[in-house]
């Protein structure tokens, strides 16, 4: 206990926020008596926050296991170390930031770090999406670009996300030669920051209002939508776009219309948890809207919910994907059509349809972003980039106004989303995915399924037999070496277990595939029984094996 008081004592020392100075001076008091306070102690000096493929990414507060200035001035120090390593001293880097709590103060650091370092430093005119800074990157000629964003994490947290010069996220090796030269950072009374950044005007955010919005052709905009920015900064973004692409004004969830950095109407700020869509689809059921759509807080995702027989319903991200895919390919876009492993197959079998090459990466942006020749690339965790020219990442904004153009075309012809998507299922088999994902306290709990998984592979999974397994741990031509498994299993049906890479979860994605007979009315209705049940059963089934 004394070692961890003196340490404490000595990083609240060298603190530039009183706020948090003095979070940790009376953590420190208190831990002496209190065993709670002592383990929360423990915790916040419990090595610091790792420095990965997604950035950082934490709880707000004192420590270095906790996001706060000198966790992020050091981050900065490292970054700027790197890139003045690679030769780019005298060069640009830009700096977004959201709505989170710190995310402006942050980012503020994070200029005067670059200043101090003999680099130049840009910041976005105010709260802005993750994919505008992202755009910005390029349009500007930058060496390099942090986003200062926790994206849809809970109210709590914030993150700091790294992109290189060519506007995609890093990747290894850039990630552990970062995260060296942050630990190679000395006392942070030695850190130099400086004045001398900029704020940019409104310039860059024009620029890309102009090129998103002139991405969809002329065509039908008879459209009625509800959209959701769950408390973040795509609000005004979008309503621009749309407005622009001359779509009527979207009707809005009030109550989550402006940014709030406390999200106070949804548990988790994320359109994929269930409630967080609600007050959208309450909306839409009042002015009788075709469409729902949403972002999440930095609006780097898109959301889509559409009317059914029993009211609304979210699409996957798997559904969105093969609509956005698909809208592209009928329209001619050529190129690499690539999704993530985890994803579904069906994508794959729309791109040879059509003529174009598909690629597998493996999960996240920072690998999608880097396949050459990319057209259209997407996650099912809701990340789409429809526009790889101008976004080399997920890009909620712009996927949004595809799927609002795709849903106004289809509205023309007297038809719906759902319509087309059933197409796709009499065209190639209804494509079904679902989630086995599990939210730990103690991560030895994943380390452990995912050994018993690799020690004793399942030999049938609801009732299909498992006919290979990959250790993605192991690597491929294709594919980086990973922690996951990918279990093949009969009729085209696949498995995939990874631990997140941004939260303490093991994630388990499912696909089946359920032929549709042609000659039934009702045969994609009797398809998707089907494949709900055998999701069902492979679940169980996983579960049982995984120890979960």
């Amino acid at each position: 206990m004394s070692d961890l008081t003196d340490r404490a004592r000595a990083w609240a020392a060298e603190d530039p926020d009183e706020h948090t100075r003095a979070e940790l001076e009376t953590l420190v008091a208190v831990a002496e008596t209190d065993p709670a306070a002592a383990a929360d102690l423990a915790d916040r000096f419990d090595g610091r926050l790792e420095f990965g493929t997604a950035g950082l990414r934490g709880a707000l507060g004192a420590g270095p296991n906790r996001m706060n200035r000198a966790v992020v001035i050091r981050a900065a120090a490292g970054l700027a170390a790197y890139l003045v390593d690679q030769g780019h001293q005298g060069g640009t880097v830009v700096v977004g930031y959201d709505a989170r709590h710190c995310s402006d103060v942050f980012a503020e650091d994070t200029a005067a770090v670059m200043v101090g370092a003999g680099l130049k430093a840009v910041l976005l005119p105010r709260p802005l999406p993750t994919p505008l800074l992202a755009y910005a990157i390029r349009a500007l000629g930058c060496v390099a670009g942090v986003m200062v964003t926790a994206s849809h994490n809970p109210p709590q947290d914030n993150g700091y996300k790294v992109y290189l010069g060519d506007g995609s996220q890093i990747v290894p090796p850039a990630d552990a030669e970062i995260s060296a030269r942050i630990d190679a950072v000395g006392p942070l009374a030695g850190v130099r920051r400086a004045g001398g950044w900029t704020r940019l005007g409104e310039e860059v955010v024009e620029a890309y209002l102009s090129d998103v919005g002139g991405l969809v052709d002329d065509g039908p905009r008879d459209l009625t939508t509800v959209y959701t920015p769950l408390h973040g900064v795509g609000g005004e973004t979008v309503a621009v776009v749309m407005e622009r692409a001359g779509f009527p004004a979207p009707h809005v969830a009030t109550a989550q219309a402006e940014p709030d950095p406390d999200f106070p109407t949804v548990a988790f700020p994320n359109p994929e948890e269930p409630g967080a869509m609600d007050l959208a689809m309450a909306l839409a059921a009042e002015v009788g809207a075709d469409v729902v759509v949403a972002n999440d807080p930095d609006a780097d995702r898109c959301a889509v919910a559409v009317p059914d027989a029993h009211g609304w319903r979210m699409l996957r991200g798997d559904e969105v994907g093969a609509l956005l895919g698909d809208h592209l390919l009928r329209s001619g876009t050529r190129g690499v059509y690539a999704n993530s492993i985890v994803s579904s197959t069906l994508l794959g079998k729309l791109a040879a349809a059509h003529g174009q090459p598909h690629r597998e990466t493996l999960t996240g942006f920072k690998w999608i972003g880097r396949v050459e020749g990319l057209a259209y690339g997407y996650e099912e965790a809701l990340g789409y980039c429809v526009a790889p020219g101008l976004v080399r990442d997920k890009d909620g904004v712009s996927a949004l106004l595809l799927v609002v153009d795709l849903a106004a075309r289809l509205k023309a012809e007297g038809r719906t989303l759902t319509d087309r998507l059933d197409d796709l299922a009499r065209e190639h088999g209804l494509h079904a995915t679902d989630q086995l994902s599990v939210r730990v306290t103690d991560l030895s709990l994943i380390t452990a399924a995912m050994e018993r998984l690799r020690s004793a592979p399942p030999a049938t999974l609801g009732g299909l037999k498992v006919e290979r397994v990959d250790d993605l741990a192991e690597g491929s031509a294709d594919l980086p070496p990973t922690d996951g498994l990918r279990f093949r299993l009969a009729e085209d049906a696949r498995v995939i277990v990874r631990p997140s890479g941004t939260e303490p979860k093991i994630k388990c994605y499912l696909e089946v595939v359920v032929p549709v007979a042609a000659d039934e009315a009702d045969g994609v209705d009797a398809a998707r029984i089907s494949a709900a049940g055998r999701l069902d059963a492979i679940r169980g089934d996983l579960a049982a094996a995984a120890g979960l």
